[in-house]
């Protein structure tokens, strides 16, 4: 039997591996000129392979299609992935929040254990992009630049449509579409968010740690505590990725942030207190400076619409609840995600009502299979996009119908 993998990415070569050793002949068409241009750069280069939590809390933070993925992550953990990778010589560390990477923080040895000791035997056609695929016979033609090529299965593992420049253009969408398959709209996923403020570009390149970004969405509340920085135009970071998938199809998003979440109010109103009291005749602005970095204080004042060069002893109490207010709930105004090529995974895609969740074959076209990316399934950074396109490969392989 003959099957064609179309994309050499996290899930084509962890599909093709199996496949191969199953005695399957195996033929993997990639536009690029090698494996894993994405794998390649993720985790910024050093590829979080997975997140070593327990299966109930993986499957919390996949954002959709949780449903869908639930059998493929019970029969193919985060542990069973770690094994895997190990047991092909790569070694690997675990870092805060259970991310998995390989122990020499080099995304290319990731791609080299998979491509070399794992697909061993399959049969890679690099710089052949795929034109067309259509069903022929028993079977299917596919079309690449290269000339055309008869096979009896094809699996569809081309990515999603975000870092185009890494080869995701979308085809995936255009072969699915060609068999009559449904495509949920797609949208950008972990990918900054834009504000309307003018102020931003004044912050360009400011980081803030430990602060609260919170949101409401739709009417539905949700607070993310960590880091983020300030773009040119909005807000970046883990805890903006990470809320941007949970407003990019959200119809109303209001944003704000907490500078001082281990704070309430009223601990941060004595804090106040004590610093009047320390500083009677200084500015305000000394104040603020040594609650926030200088940058953001200077905007935090002037939004605020406070008198910086007031003295600390002529602040009314009314004024001080001001500060206080605002330090927790300070508004930001937005303006929506940056476009789907800044985000690190796109969501939406083809249509999970008419994918096999064990087979991941085509429920409308019989040997045709969708894995990875190009399906309907998103999750939070950390390992679990990745972990998720191993696992999907794992049941398909294992269920894979010759």
């Amino acid at each position: 039997m003959k099957i064609a993998v179309v994309g050499a990415g996290a899930s084509g070569l962890m599909i093709s591996g199996f496949l191969r050793e199953k005695g399957l002949e195996v033929v993997v068409f990639d536009g690029n000129e090698k494996a894993g241009k994405k794998l390649f750069i993720s985790g910024k280069g050093r590829c979080n392979l997975t997140n070593l939590c327990d299966v109930d809390e993986f499957l919390k933070n996949v954002v959709r299609g949780e449903k869908f993925v639930r059998s493929a992550i019970y029969n193919f953990t985060s542990a069973d992935a770690v094994e895997f990778f190990e047991g092909l010589g790569l070694k690997t560390k675990v870092e805060r929040g259970n991310r998995v990477f390989p122990a020499s923080d080099k995304s290319s040895d990731v791609i080299k254990v998979l491509k070399e000791k794992h697909c061993k035997g399959v049969k890679f056609e690099f710089d052949c992009k795929v034109k067309n695929i259509a069903k022929a016979d028993d079977g299917f033609l596919v079309e690449t630049t290269k000339g055309r090529e008869q096979f009896d299965r094809v699996i569809v593992a081309t990515g999603g449509k975000s870092y185009s420049a890494t080869g995701s253009d979308g085809d995936g969408f255009r072969f699915a579409k060609s068999f009559g398959h449904n495509i949920v709209p797609l949208v950008p996923a972990l990918c900054p968010v834009k504000l309307k403020d003018r102020f931003v570009k004044d912050l360009q390149g400011v980081s803030l740690k430990n602060v609260s970004l919170k949101l409401i969405a739709d009417g539905k509340k949700q607070t993310y505590f960590g880091e983020m920085m300030f773009t040119d135009c909005g807000i970046t970071g883990p805890i903006v990725l990470t809320a941007s998938s949970h407003i990019n199809r959200a119809g109303s998003v209001e944003l704000s942030l907490d500078f001082k979440p281990a704070l309430s109010e009223k601990q941060l109103d004595d804090r106040l207190l004590r610093d009047f009291a320390e500083n009677k005749n200084k500015e305000v602005k000394t104040i603020f400076r040594g609650l926030l970095p200088k940058a953001v204080a200077e905007i935090f004042v002037r939004e605020i619409g406070f008198d910086e060069s007031k003295k600390v002893n002529g602040v009314s109490k009314e004024e001080r609840n001001k500060i206080v207010q605002n330090l927790k709930d300070f508004k930001l105004t937005y303006g929506g995600l940056y476009d789907l090529n800044a985000g690190i995974v796109t969501s939406g895609g083809v249509d999970l009502k008419e994918i096999n969740p064990k087979t991941f074959e085509s429920k409308l076209t019989s040997g045709l299979y969708f894995l990875g990316e190009v399906l309907d399934v998103d999750a939070f950074t950390g390992g679990f996009n990745l972990q998720i396109c191993w696992a999907e490969a794992v049941s398909c392989a294992k269920n894979f119908r010759e």
